[in-house]
């Protein structure tokens, strides 16, 4: 185990130094089959998502009603011996992650370091601050998205279908009323993100041009004052800003949507327990469920992100090489 994880995975060389054409090429380029074995255990831990629901109804519908002991220390038993090897599953899950990022970042540091001094020796016109900023933060972001380029929508989109197949398949109405509160959020995601990597791409554009600026400044005060600095860093604020307007008002609005699914549950189930139509412990399943959804769901969407950021970063890393 210590051999794996501390000891980066050896990625062999192409031996063609042109960047990969797309980002998850980059991704599978970086990782190969592991891609494979890691997508699995993000369906294993995804695939446990639904047992604690049907668990949390039984002891509430049949335990609680009948005041069966043997019964209710049986489910318990089960419930947690799920959590526990789900919490295993996903920690697995996550070191899997952690382990080929950090590889793909360390590969890549390697790499590029030995393209910038080739091309300096070559006499090719290459801005070391572009290059301290490439092979420091901007690498880090992009090899840390291949442990999860492909797992992470897997598990996470894995839970969804789990849980919300779950609900479908107990209670149709409740669900699908409840479900319509995360069909907007699915849809508005990707038109508020577009705005965001926009502004992504000219923060990376404007990071670099400063990191040149700053290696180039004399270093007098005066110097400063008349250098083209201070109009840089203001329009770095302006551009976070900016970021920070669309980016928290996304979140707000993905909040405000995924609290009112539960209330869903409380009116609807609710009335329906009233009419005899369904049991409260489908109402405290659905509840929970709702509950778990929401995580899923503000993964996905920071996947996305995520994502689309990785995606600015190997086109702007390509175009330097």
């Amino acid at each position: 185990m210590s051999k794996f994880l501390f000891h980066p995975r050896r990625i062999r060389r192409t031996g063609d130094d042109s960047p990969a054409t797309t980002l998850f090429g980059y991704v599978w380029r970086m990782s190969g089959r592991h891609q494979v074995w890691i997508c699995l255990l993000a369906a294993a831990a995804a695939g446990l998502t639904a047992i604690p629901l049907e668990l949390q109804r039984r002891i509430v519908d049949e335990v609680m009603k009948d005041r069966e002991l043997d019964l209710l220390w049986l489910l318990a038993g089960i419930y947690l011996a799920v959590l526990l090897v789900q919490g295993i599953t996903k920690y697995a899950l996550h070191m899997y992650q952690g382990w080929l990022s950090e590889s793909a970042v360390r590969y890549n540091r390697a790499h590029l370091t030995h393209l910038y001094e080739r091309h300096n020796g070559d006499g090719a016109a290459q801005h070391s601050g572009e290059a301290v900023s490439i092979i420091g933060a901007e690498i880090d972001r992009l090899g840390g998205f291949v442990g999860e380029g492909l797992s992470q929508p897997v598990i996470n989109g894995g839970m969804l279908l789990a849980m919300g197949g779950y609900m479908l398949y107990v209670e149709p109405l409740v669900a699908a009323i409840s479900l319509i509160f995360i069909v907007p959020q699915i849809i508005l995601m990707p038109l508020l993100q577009a705005r965001i990597n926009r502004l992504m791409e000219r923060r990376v554009g404007m990071l670099r041009s400063l990191g040149d600026q700053v290696t180039e400044l004399p270093g007098g005060d005066d110097d400063f004052s008349h250098s083209g600095l201070p109009l840089s860093l203001d329009r770095i604020y302006d551009n976070r800003m900016r970021i920070f307007l669309w980016k928290f008002g996304q979140k707000a609005l993905m909040n405000l949507l995924s609290a009112v699914a539960p209330l869903s549950v409380l009116l609807v189930g609710g009335l329906m327990v009233i009419e005899g139509e369904t049991t409260i412990g489908v109402v405290v399943a659905f509840i929970s469920g709702f509950e778990r959804l929401s995580n899923p769901l503000r993964e996905l969407i920071a996947y996305y992100r995520v994502a689309a950021q990785a995606n600015v970063q190997h086109k702007m890393i390509a175009q330097w090489m």
